[in-house]
C-alpha cells in the first residue's frame, strides 16, 4: 500500500516530500507533513514512526479524527487546533505557529509534552496552503518546560470556563482586578487611578460578584489567565 493513495496528494506534493526525506530524517525531532483538506499525515520521519511503532503507510492511511484521538491529549488539543486553524487561514509567508502538546505513546503510561511549530510548505497556483510541516521535540527532559506548558494549560481551560463571567467586567473594573491580584489595598488603588477609597470599595464587591471569587488566590487565576498580569 503506498502512502500517495491520498486523492489529494498531487505528483508536485510527491515529488517535493520525497525530495527531501533525507534531510527530514536529519532533524533533531519529529517531522509531520499534513495536506490540508482533510488534515491528514501525508509524511512523518523515520523517529516519530519508531516512537508510534507504525509504517508510513499505518501513519498516512489514518483519518485526522484516528491520528489524533489514539495519540493526542484532546483537552490541550482543544486549545491548539483552533490555534492552528487561523494561522492557516492567515497564510503568512514567513510566520511559524508553536503550541504545547501532549502525546502518549503505545506501551506508555504517561503523557509526554512536546513544543511543536508549524509552518506552511506547500502553496497551490493561488498561493492557498496545501501542505504543512511540523517539527515535533520533547521537552519532558527539560522540567521546568514542562511545568510551564502544564501551567499553561490550566491556564488556558481556565479562561474557557470563565470567559463570560470576566466578559462582564467593565474597563475599569478589569484595571482594579489587576491592582486586586497584586495585592494592593483601596486606598493604594485610589490613590493610583485618582478616585475615593469608597469607589473602589464598590468596585471590589462588583468584581467579586460579578466573577463568584471568594478567595485573592481565584483574583489572581483571573488576572494570570486574561493576560493581566
Amino acid at each position: 500500500m503506498s502512502r500517495y493513495n491520498n486523492p489529494n496528494i498531487t505528483a508536485n506534493m510527491r515529488n517535493l516530500i520525497d525530495a527531501n526525506v533525507a534531510a527530514f530524517n536529519q532533524i533533531p525531532g519529529v517531522v509531520i507533513i499534513h495536506e490540508t483538506v482533510n488534515w491528514t499525515v501525508v509524511y512523518m520521519s523515520e523517529r516519530g514512526l519508531k516512537q508510534l511503532q507504525l509504517s508510513l503507510e499505518d501513519v498516512c492511511s489514518m483519518t485526522s479524527a484516528e491520528y489524533y484521538s489514539n495519540f493526542f491529549n484532546e483537552e490541550d488539543a482543544k486549545i491548539y487546533v483552533p490555534k492552528i486553524g487561523s494561522f492557516m487561514h492567515g497564510n503568512n509567508v514567513e510566520d511559524t505557529l508553536s503550541y504545547y502538546q501532549q502525546l502518549k505513546f503505545p506501551g506508555k503510561d504517561n503523557w509526554q509534552w512536546h513544543l511543536s511549530s508549524t509552518k506552511i510548505f506547500l502553496r497551490d497556483e493561488h498561493n492557498k496552503p496545501l501542505l504543512s510541516i511540523t517539527v515535533s521535540i520533547p521537552i519532558d527532559a527539560m522540567h521546568h518546560m514542562a511545568v510551564k506548558a502544564d501551567r499553561l494549560l490550566k491556564e488556558n481551560d481556565f479562561l474557557r470556563q470563565n470567559y463570560t463571567n470576566y466578559s462582564k467586567l467593565s474597563k475599569r473594573e478589569r484595571t482594579i482586578l489587576k491592582e486586586m491580584a497584586l495585592g494592593k489595598s483601596s486606598n493604594e488603588i485610589a490613590e493610583e487611578l485618582h478616585i475615593s477609597p469608597t469607589t473602589v470599595d464598590t468596585h471590589r464587591r462588583n468584581i467579586r460578584d460579578k466573577l463568584s471569587t471568594k478567595s485573592s488566590f481565584e483574583i489572581s487565576q483571573y488576572a494570570r489567565a486574561f493576560d493581566l498580569i
